[in-house]
């Protein structure tokens, strides 16, 4: 259904197939009580959860872990005026087991900036939304 403001709502399984689609969402997150969105690449995960790969240094880690954040992915046509928007919403871990990372490191996502302290990040999917533009009118 399409509803008047020319956006259709996304069930679970729907959103899940769209993020597995692309390489690159953004995290939102509150850094020094402020919110932040950082863009990284991920994965989906067969649970279903996203896993980033970042610096175990990173700002981000000390932010996310052991906290609920957003994720958000989406894909848009500027010139047909389409697209679709994802948001999972959930608590964010480094992965500490090492059985789960060697596997991540086989599966999971490959950090597209250079590190040898790299450590998984696992969102978990708790709440799963989304929405598609199916194009205007006058688009095009």
């Amino acid at each position: 259904m399409i509803h008047s403001d020319g956006f259709r709502p996304l069930d679970r399984q729907e959103c899940l197939r769209l993020l597995a689609k692309v390489p690159v969402g953004r995290v939102v997150y509150t850094r020094q009580a402020l919110p932040a969105v950082l863009p990284v690449n991920f994965t989906l995960d067969t649970d279903p959860s996203v896993v980033l790969c970042t610096s175990a240094a990173s700002d981000l880690v000390r932010a996310v872990d052991g906290v609920v954040v957003a994720f958000e992915a989406d894909d848009f046509d500027a010139g047909s005026r389409s697209g679709w928007s994802v948001v999972v919403t959930g608590r964010a871990a480094v992965v500490t087991d090492p059985a789960e990372h060697e596997r991540l490191l086989r599966t999971g996502p490959r950090s597209w900036m250079p590190m040898h302290d790299g450590v998984f990040v696992r969102i978990e999917a708790e709440m799963v939304t989304g929405r598609e533009l199916t194009g205007l009118p006058g688009s095009g």
